[in-house]
């Protein structure tokens, strides 16, 4: 089929390849612009644009759509049999949409009509959904409302990160794609007007912890937010990256206490206010049982377990940690 490719981040890679391995006459890729990043603000591409100058295809790197009257033109007259859609970053106006022969075809990473929006994958986690996948959804001008052509499934575990699960599904989606795109047609299937969530799109701000929260949503956020935008809370004005934790009172290393939210076994009552160290190991009350931080991190230094932390860098039992 000759197909347009819209994509820019790392989820939307392994797709591009699948699609011109299988020998799919990719016309254009269409991606977010290149811009400063990292420590030094240097100018880079994004990895889908990366990946489609190793493969010599044509690239096209607007910074809007909506009222870019030329880039429909452009795109019309392309005379696509489809495009196929992961991650862009930009909404795509009804004249694109309508323009190939049949229409575009989105990788989302969610089982639609739950966690439509920017950050499904980072949503399931924070809901303690076990499950979540990839749906294939043919467009439409709504956020993610658009008929379903294909979904599977794969399970959320306790231990499941964003970054564990952004590889599976990034290629869970390009099998799947292969899969939307090969005879017979698909016959597309109307979302239900029910369950319908929304995953809004993250902030830094969002990673700072709150530690008013009960055990179980902090380590909800410790998971969902890795690798970005990480969590992170503050001791004596030092922000520290908070990597992975565990929850106190849970059975195994933690001892022999309840298994879920470490409201029972964990040592606390209730009375300690939130962000108080409790023990020389690093365990924190929280406003529902207690967690214990595992592996931390400062500011431009190397990740360590909790362990190595404290022999550099003492934490008294009573002190705090601010938001």
């Amino acid at each position: 089929m000759r197909l347009a490719f819209m994509g820019s981040p790392e989820f939307a890679v392994p797709a591009l390849r699948a699609l011109h391995a299988a020998g799919h006459e990719i016309a254009v890729v269409y991606c977010q612009p290149a811009r400063p990043a990292g420590r030094g603000h240097a100018v880079r591409r994004c990895p889908v644009h990366a990946e489609a100058d190793l493969l010599r295809l044509s690239v096209r790197t607007p910074p809007r759509l909506r009222t870019a009257s030329e880039e429909w033109q452009a795109f019309k007259a392309l005379d696509l049999d489809a495009a196929v859609v992961a991650a862009y970053g930009l909404i795509l106006p009804k004249p694109m949409l309508i323009a190939p022969r049949s229409g575009c075809l989105n990788i989302h990473a969610s089982l639609l009509p739950r966690w439509r929006g920017a950050a499904p994958m980072q949503a399931a986690i924070l809901a303690g959904d076990t499950e979540t996948g990839i749906t294939i959804m043919q467009m439409d001008e709504g956020l993610d409302t658009g008929p379903t052509l294909l979904r599977e499934t794969v399970p959320i575990t306790p231990s499941t990160t964003t970054a564990s699960l952004h590889d599976v599904l990034a290629q869970m989606g390009a099998r799947l794609i292969l899969t939307a795109l090969a005879p017979p047609p698909r016959t597309p299937v109307p979302q239900p007007a029910e369950g319908a969530t929304y995953a809004p799109k993250l902030s830094r701000e969002d990673g700072r912890i709150d530690w008013t929260l009960d055990a179980t949503s902090i380590e909800r956020r410790v998971l969902a937010f890795d690798p970005w935008p990480g969590t992170f809370s503050t001791l004596n004005g030092t922000v520290l990256k908070v990597l992975s934790v565990a929850i106190a009172g849970r059975g195994g290393a933690e001892g022999d206490g309840a298994e879920g939210d470490g409201a029972e076994g964990d040592g606390v009552d209730g009375s300690e206010t939130p962000g108080t160290v409790l023990d020389h190991e690093l365990r924190v009350a929280c406003g529902g049982g207690a967690l214990r931080l595992t592996r931390v991190q400062l500011a431009g230094r190397s990740a360590m377990d909790a362990a190595a932390f404290l022999r550099g860098h003492p934490i008294a039992p009573g002190e705090r940690f601010g938001g």
